[in-house]
């Protein structure tokens, strides 16, 4: 079975194969050029799904076509030319051109997951008996679309992590004249509304102590684009240990997100060749 179907996988590989540079099939370095070929990138993009998907290890998931050291020496290569960034971006793009990015209200809170293997992002857990865990503080547009995420270990609060949160608009480009974010009561306090003020947003924040549905009415697209992203096993309980290497999955958890709600989404209204049959 496919780790995801056709119709989501095909346009993902088609824009990622764009931002592949050229390389030869073989070494031009080779006194003979007879040596072992070039391991295919489809082959390395279709792992890298598949370790997204399933969180198992490189060498449970190498085989015939490629080894795991060749799955990771082609994955920190695609990190060093900015690919998964470039990737996530390009996705975000689209999905604002064809549908629109709901930018005039965002939602921010922080999500804990298992990190076993520890690592540069990884702290003492306060909801895991002090195992070592992961804090993202993640930030999506009205609808739920992943916008980008600040990664600290699971001991950190919320609130220290709005402001490098909330700079990551910039990479966004013209943005809306009012932007109201939304937030949870763990954000409910005057330097937080002073973050919010220095950079000219609204802040629709829970107060503690006090029942909020109006207030939290907003605020659970931030919790679903959670839940999406914790769909992918790796994500929900990571090994990795470098930082870069983590926001590299995160970011083409994203891409994935959001080109599967855009597929969605301009299902009722755009036809293309390779349309699903039935909306997904």
């Amino acid at each position: 079975m496919p780790v995801l179907p056709s119709w989501l996988t095909e346009p993902l590989w088609d824009q990622f194969a764009v931002l592949l540079p050229v390389r030869p099939v073989y070494h031009p370095d080779h006194p003979l050029g007879c040596h072992r070929r070039r391991i295919s990138d489809r082959i390395i993009f279709d792992k890298m799904l598949q370790l997204l998907r399933f969180g198992c290890s490189y060498e449970a998931i190498a085989d015939t076509t490629c080894s795991a050291t060749t799955i990771r020496s082609r994955r920190d290569e695609w990190i060093r030319l900015g690919l998964f960034a470039e990737f996530k971006r390009i996705a975000l793009e689209s999905y604002d051109r064809i549908v629109g990015l709901v930018l005039d209200r965002i939602a921010v809170d922080g999500a804990i997951t298992k990190a076993p293997g520890g690592g540069e992002a990884a702290g003492r857990s306060p909801v895991d008996r002090g195992k070592q865990g992961l804090k993202r503080s993640g930030m999506t547009d009205g609808y739920g679309i992943p916008l980008g995420r600040v990664l600290a270990g699971a001991n950190r609060h919320d609130s220290p992590l709005l402001a490098p949160t909330l700079d990551l608009l910039d990479d966004l480009g013209p943005l809306p004249q009012d932007i109201t974010v939304h937030l949870d009561a763990g954000y409910d306090s005057d330097k937080i509304r002073a973050v919010l003020a220095e950079r000219g947003l609204h802040g629709r924040i829970a107060h503690k102590g006090e029942k909020a549905p109006i207030q939290a009415s907003q605020r659970w697209h931030v919790e679903r684009a959670h839940a999406w992203q914790n769909a992918f096993q790796r994500l929900a309980r990571c090994y990795e240990r470098r930082a870069t290497v983590i926001n590299a999955f995160f970011d083409l958890a994203d891409s994935i997100i959001t080109v599967r709600s855009l597929i969605r989404r301009a299902w009722t209204t755009h036809r293309w060749d390779e349309r699903p049959h039935r909306r997904p």
